[in-house]
């Protein structure tokens, strides 16, 4: 198994990337040298270095040390579509050998990678293969975020089972307010609690300010894995 986690989300704009960078944070605050990964993005604007993706920017900046962008996002598209969808319109075929290639280069000099991936378990990354399947590829133990809002608890069951169904090792989950106005808040998370079965790695609530020092506040990291 290598060095790192593979985080997933129950959906698009669940908060995977501020819980990635909460996460990169803490583990940073351990002594560890961390690197992130989001190894396809699709939403991006172009620059004079070419396309560049916030969520991947961000991640690139909070590394602890300099990575190329190249790396950390090797499949980078235009429009915000889902991803291959994009990578049709751009006549690219994402390739895991390529990917696989760039985390081992990000590992070199890491402790730990943490890998973001796109929208949720299932999205197609080509015609025969879905972000599933690249997380396999990887070997990562997967930590799974949690939109908390109206319908969540399908939404996480649903997912916790398909990657159990993988293969790979559910480290944890982390719920994420993304509803502030979310009824029954308290419920819902005892729920998830009740039918996950997986270590409750934090909640964070819906903040004004999501920086990876305040979103790190509410986590923990596995025991295992």
């Amino acid at each position: 198994m290598r060095s790192g986690y593979f985080i997933t989300g129950t959906d698009t704009d669940c908060g995977k990337t501020v819980v990635t960078l909460g996460l990169m944070r803490l583990l940073q605050s351990q002594g560890h040298q961390v690197l992130g990964m989001k190894p396809v993005a699709a939403g991006s604007v172009q620059t004079a270095d070419g396309l560049r993706n916030d969520d991947a920017l961000r991640l690139q900046a909070q590394a602890s040390r300099p990575a190329a962008y190249e790396r950390v996002n090797p499949y980078c598209f235009n429009p915000p579509i889902a991803p291959h969808l994009a990578a049709a319109q751009a006549a690219c075929e994402i390739d895991f050998a390529r990917i696989t290639a760039c985390f081992e280069q990000l590992a070199e000099g890491a402790d730990r990678v943490l890998v973001e991936g796109a929208g949720g378990w299932c999205v197609p990354l080509g015609a025969d293969r879905t972000l599933a399947d690249l997380a396999v590829s990887l070997g990562l133990p997967v930590i799974l975020v949690v939109g908390l809002r109206l319908g969540c608890i399908n939404h996480a069951l649903l997912s916790a089972e398909a990657i159990r169904a993988s293969g790979l090792p559910l480290a944890g989950w982390i719920g994420n307010q993304v509803d502030p106005a979310m009824r029954e808040r308290e419920a819902n998370i005892a729920t998830l609690q009740q039918w996950l079965d997986a270590p409750c790695l934090g909640v964070i609530p819906h903040l004004a300010d999501p920086s990876a020092g305040a979103v790190s506040e509410f986590l923990r990291l596995p025991t295992h894995c």
